[in-house]
């Protein structure tokens, strides 16, 4: 299965991000339970995230990350970057799978 790398970038103050930010939790462990999102967390400095996933198509992908309520709320924007791992240390091997 292809994966992807979801770049969050900001647009809006960090207080619009975090009156948010309990239902983009939300959809991250949403999409860890369906197998698709991977691994997360903040830009330093905080000034967005970046998620790890997995889907069937950047297509596929690029749907899902529109759903994320930072996205669907206007505080974030999103580049979906399809990559292909071609080494991977031990204990995050999981990423290429």
């Amino acid at each position: 299965m292809p994966s992807f790398i979801l770049s969050l970038r900001y647009i809006a103050p960090i207080e619009a991000v975090d009156a948010l930010l309990a239902e983009h939790v939300d959809w991250l462990k949403a999409g860890h339970e369906a197998g698709h999102l991977i691994g997360w967390g903040r830009k330093v400095p905080r000034e967005g995230g970046i998620v790890f996933a997995r889907g069937e198509s950047r297509e596929a992908v690029a749907a899902l990350a529109g759903n994320d309520p930072f996205v669907k709320g206007g505080v974030a924007e999103v580049d979906v970057i399809e990559w292909a791992p071609t080494f991977l240390s031990t204990g995050i091997e999981g990423l290429a799978e």
